[in-house]
């Protein structure tokens, strides 16, 4: 057999990568290590001395633009020597073996179905949306037992965190960090010069590999860090005292959020999230009338009113009275996304999240950023539209409902006089029971 070499001589730091055994892989790397000419090399060995009869391997990326524009071009070039074929409009190289390596974006998953892959690189995993990786990616796994390579940057603790954790503790897992500082990847001037120029949070999370780190364009950013910081995302019990609110945002397409609340003394108690995609009115009515609570209003977005020719020319309120009762359903007046987002933040601070039920949401929120803008190098008003749009969205309804409805209290409880050593009446109860029959005397 021929030897034919590659053009690609791997870092120092890489090598550990490129000589794993592990079937599972997850490559934290900061800002311009090298990640992805590393993986792009180790996708084009490993289709290479693959045994399958069909073998396939995908490099994904969370879009598929993105995908072209960052790893298209290298896995062109370093392919060259053995590829038989280039398929542009595919994205697909074919190699003189029959292998086949192939680009996608999770943006459109639906494109990855119903393939088998011996080998899969996810870069920046953190920015797919969480179900794509288990309804997804790993069932096109199974029937070849192909690997995984999970990698990225930072960008709070997201499901990528979530990976970095569950590799690190287990064996079978391969699991590597390369912060700036430690890689010797970068000059030591260039990372003096990035420190300068950007902040703490920026530095930390794009060179440091700090999930920790606020995430970079954040809309909620600070607002969600003080809620950690100050023991507001913990464990949160239901008053059945009170009545629960919920708040929606409704996805015809995508998903569909709900989030359920009290309002107990000016502050929110969040005690619940759900997100579903492709529900019904009466699924989503299920799952609401399936919950322990004694129900207030269902806050739905002003758009809940348009009547659609599907549903026989009734509205979605409409629809969802027949499950809920339209006197319990109420709709958000239409403020806009911006005065949205800074009546979310005037409430942020008076939350408080059960961290187990609303995890989900509460990383919805913590993900939720702006656009950035390229040419002016500035993030837009526009926060982007992705899988936390939707979690985010019903949030903005709580806030603006919150802030149309009287602030609800607990009922204050009464105490009756008792003489003897079980007395537990104070000289003001004393007193608030005297005026009260003062009062009942004067209307005789």
């Amino acid at each position: 057999m021929t030897a034919i070499l590659l053009d690609y001589a791997p870092r120092r730091a890489f090598m550990p990568f490129h000589k794993r055994t592990q079937r599972w892989a997850c490559l934290v790397v900061h800002r311009r290590g090298g990640k992805t000419v590393a993986a792009i090399n180790d996708l084009v060995r490993a289709a290479l001395n693959c045994k399958s009869k069909f073998p396939l391997f995908a490099y994904i990326a969370p879009y598929r633009a993105q995908a072209k524009s960052v790893a298209w071009t290298y896995l062109k070039t370093f392919a060259a020597p053995v590829t038989q074929s280039v398929n542009e409009s595919e994205l697909t190289i074919t190699l003189v073996t029959g292998a086949v390596i192939r680009l996608f974006g999770a943006d459109n998953a639906d494109f990855i179905r119903g393939m088998g892959f011996d080998g899969v690189v996810a870069d920046e995993y953190g920015d797919f949306k969480p179900s794509v990786f288990p309804l997804v990616i790993r069932p096109a796994l199974s029937d070849k037992q192909g690997w995984m390579v999970f990698m990225g940057t930072p960008k709070g603790k997201n499901q990528f965190w979530e990976i970095y954790n569950r590799a690190q503790k287990s064996p079978e897992w391969f699991c590597m960090t390369l912060p700036a500082d430690k890689s010797g990847l970068l000059p030591p001037t260039e990372l003096e010069a990035a420190r300068a120029q950007l902040t703490e949070d920026q530095f930390a999370q794009e060179y440091l590999c700090s999930f920790d780190a606020a995430i970079v364009g954040a809309i909620y950013g600070i607002e969600m860090r003080q809620a950690m910081d100050q023991g507001r995302i913990t464990k949160v019990d239901y008053d059945q005292s009170l009545p629960v609110h919920t708040s929606w945002d409704l996805g015809y397409r995508d998903d569909t959020a709900i989030w359920f609340y009290q309002v107990i003394h000016g502050e929110i108690h969040v005690l619940d999230f759900h997100a579903a995609s492709g529900s019904t009115i009466k699924d989503l009515a299920d799952v609401v009338l399936s919950r322990p609570y004694r129900y207030g209003k269902h806050y739905l977005p002003h758009d809940a009113r348009a009547k659609t020719l599907a549903s026989g020319g009734k509205s979605i309120i409409e629809q969802m009275a027949e499950f809920l009762g339209i006197s319990n359903l109420a709709i958000v007046p239409d403020l806009g996304v911006q005065d949205g987002i800074q009546a979310v933040r005037r409430m942020l601070p008076r939350c408080w999240f059960d961290a187990e039920r609303c995890e989900d949401g509460l990383e919805a929120l913590r993900q939720y950023q702006r656009e950035y803008d390229e040419d002016k190098k500035a993030f837009r008003q526009t926060p982007v539209h992705n899988w936390c749009s939707h979690p985010a969205d019903a949030f903005r309804m709580l806030a603006i409902a919150w802030r149309e409805e009287p602030q609800s209290s607990r009922p204050s409880e009464a105490k009756t006089l008792i003489v003897g050593p079980q007395n537990d009446v104070t000289m003001n109860d004393m007193w608030a029971i005297h005026e009260q029959s003062q009062t009942r005397r004067s209307r005789i």
